[in-house]
C-alpha cells in the first residue's frame, strides 16, 4: 500500500489499525504501534551479505514517504468521528467524513544508524544425509517493549524442542537429517538476521535446505489453530494435527493453507523456494482479515502470556505439531512431500479464469498428468521397502527437494510473495500476482502489467511440468541401464 501511494504522489501516511481489525482479546484501540518499512535484510546491502568489507549503498530512508503510525482512537479524533464505533455488538470499521477538509502537519525526526545484530545457529547433525538440513528458525528480540510475546512463545517452544531431542540423543538416537535450530535477530525490522545469514550461505543452502519449518510468533491468541504449509507439505501438516490435539474441541476445522506468512521463513520461501510449515494459535477475527496486523508491534504488558495460555497447553500443542512435522521430514527415507498436491494447488489457482487464458488450463493440465504419474511410477516403489534402491532413494529426493523452486517469479508487486504458491490471504484462491495484475489493468487502462504476470504464472507452470518430466526421464534411463 506504501508503495503504491508513493508512486502516486503522496508525501505522508499515518498508519491506523482499525478496531474491526484488532484482536478481540485485547483492547489496543488507543495505542500505538511499531512497523517496520524494510522488505528484508540490511537495506544498505540489497541481495549479497552484510559482512566486513561489503559495500554498503547509501539508504538514508527507506521511502520518500513521511510515515507514522497512529493509534485508531487519534485517527478517529483527526478525521471527527463521533466515538460510537460498536452498535449492537457490530464492528463498524472507521470511514472519512463525506466532507470537510483537515491540514495535519507531520514532521518525521529518524535517524539512521547502524548496529550489530546476532543470530544464534546450532545443529543435530545427521546420520544418513547429514548434507540435507531442516531449518526450525524462532526468533529473539531487543525490544524490551515491543512485541515481546511473539518471541517469547517462539523461545520457549524452540527450547523445549532441543530440550527434548537432547533427551533422546543421549540415549543413542540420531536424525537421517541434519536438523538446524536459529534463533534469528532483527526480526522486528524486516528479518535482517535471517536474510543476511540465508544470503551468506546462499550457495550452501540452494543445495541442502530441505525444508523450513517456522516458530514466529506461535500464540497470539487462543481461539484457533492456524496450520500453513506450503502445497508439498499440506498433507503431512494436515495428518500431523491428527495425531496431536491436546484439545480435540479446537482441532476440527483447521484446514491447512498456503498463505503468505510474517517473519524469517521469507527469506527462505522466496529466495531459495523452499518447502515450509507454520503451526500457530490465533484470534479467529485476526486470521480472516490481512497479514497486516501480525506486521504491527504493540507494546505489551508482561501478563499476557498468561491470560493467552495459562496452562500452557497452546504452546505444547505447537511444540508437538512442529515435532511431529521435523521428525517426520528428518527420518523418512523418502522425503514426506507430495508432487500431485502442488500441480492440484495450481488448478484450483486458475478456477474460473479471469483472465482468459487457454493456455495456463492447459499447461497446468499436463503439470497434473505428470506429477499423477510421478507420484504413482517414482514415489510408490520408493517407499516400499522392499523394491527401495539407495541410489534411487537419493535421485527421488533430490527431485522432491526442488518442487517448488520452479514458481519463483523475477518480480513480484510490493507486499506479494515472489512465491507464487501462496495466496495473499485465506479470502482469495487465485494467483495473488494475476489478481494485483487485473486491478493494476483496469486503474491504468493497460493490459501491459497483465500480460507479464501471466508470461510469469505460465513460465512457472511450465517450468514445474518440464522439471518432473526431466525426473522421470532419469529414472527410466537408470532403471533401463541397471536392466
Amino acid at each position: 500500500q506504501l508503495s503504491l501511494l508513493e508512486d502516486a504522489g503522496f508525501g505522508g501516511v499515518l498508519l491506523y489499525i482499525d478496531p474491526c481489525d484488532l484482536p478481540k482479546t485485547t483492547d489496543l484501540a488507543d495505542k500505538a504501534f511499531m512497523v517496520s518499512l524494510n522488505s528484508g535484510g540490511d537495506p544498505s546491502t540489497p541481495g549479497y551479505a552484510s559482512i566486513d568489507g561489503s559495500y554498503r549503498q547509501n539508504r538514508v530512508n527507506l521511502t520518500t514517504l513521511l510515515v507514522q503510525p497512529i493509534s485508531a482512537v487519534l485517527a478517529r479524533k483527526l478525521v471527527s468521528l463521533p466515538e460510537d464505533t460498536v452498535q449492537k455488538d457490530r464492528c463498524v470499521p472507521l470511514h472519512l467524513p463525506a466532507t470537510g477538509k483537515k491540514i495535519i502537519s507531520l514532521n518525521i525526526q529518524s535517524v539512521t544508524t547502524y548496529k550489530t545484530i546476532s543470530n544464534v545457529i546450532g545443529y543435530l547433525k545427521g546420520d544418513v544425509f547429514p548434507d540435507r538440513y531442516i531449518i526450525i528458525g524462532s526468533h529473539h528480540s531487543s525490544l524490551n517493549t515491543y512485541g515481546g510475546q511473539g518471541w517469547a512463545s517462539s523461545t520457549a517452544i524452540i527450547t523445549a524442542l532441543i530440550q527434548a531431542l537432547t533427551l533422546k540423543v543421549k540415549r543413542g538416537w540420531r536424525p537421517d537429517r541434519t536438523i538446524v535450530f536459529c534463533s534469528w535477530g532483527g526480526t522486528a525490522f524486516g528479518n535482517i538476521g535471517s536474510y543476511e545469514w540465508a544470503e551468506d550461505l546462499k550457495r550452501v543452502l540452494q543445495r541442502n535446505v530441505v525444508a523450513y519449518i517456522s516458530l514466529h510468533n506461535p500464540v497470539s491468541g487462543n481461539s484457533t489453530l492456524h496450520p500453513v504449509a506450503s502445497p508439498s507439505l499440506q498433507q503431512l501438516a494436515a495428518e500431523s494435527q491428527s495425531f496431536n490435539c491436546v484439545e480435540k474441541t479446537r482441532c476440527p476445522g483447521s484446514n491447512v493453507s498456503s498463505v503468505q506468512i510474517q517473519g524469517d521463513s521469507d527469506y527462505f520461501i522466496n529466495h531459495l523456494g523452499v518447502p515450509a510449515t507454520q503451526f500457530s494459535y490465533e484470534d479467529i477475527k485476526t486470521s480472516e482479515n490481512s497479514s497486516f496486523l501480525s506486521e504491527a508491534l504493540f507494546p505489551v504488558h508482561a501478563t499476557k502470556t498468561e491470560e493467552l495460555d495459562p496452562s500452557f497447553s497452546l504452546h505444547e500443542t505447537i511444540g508437538k505439531l512442529t515435532g511431529q512435522v521435523t521428525l517426520q521430514i528428518a527420518n523418512e527415507p523418502v522425503l514426506p512431500f507430495s508432487a500431485l498436491d502442488i500441480a492440484l494447488e495450481v488448478q484450483n489457482s486458475l478456477k474460473g479464469d479471469e483472465v482468459g487464458m487457454p493456455q495456463l488450463l492447459a499447461v497446468a493440465s499436463r503439470l497434473r498428468d505428470t506429477a499423477e504419474l510421478f507420484q504413482s511410477d517414482e514415489m510408490r516403489p520408493a517407499n516400499d521397502p522392499k523394491e527401495r534402491a539407495p541410489i534411487r532413494v537419493r535421485m527421488l529426493n533430490d527431485v522432491l527437494q526442488g518442487l517448488e523452486k520452479s514458481f519463483l517469479v523475477h518480480r513480484a508487486p510490493p507486499g506479494l510473495y515472489r512465491n507464487i504458491l501462496y495466496r495473499l490471504d485465506e479470502r482469495t484462491s487465485q494467483f495473488s500476482v494475476l489478481l494485483e495484475a487485473l486491478e493494476h489493468c483496469k486503474l491504468h487502462q493497460s493490459n501491459e502489467t497483465i500480460q507479464a504476470a501471466l508470461s510469469e504464472v505460465l513460465n512457472s507452470i511450465n517450468s514445474a511440468q518440464v522439471y518432473f518430466k526431466a525426473g522421470l526421464d532419469v529414472f527410466e534411463t537408470t532403471l533401463a541401464g541397471k536392466k
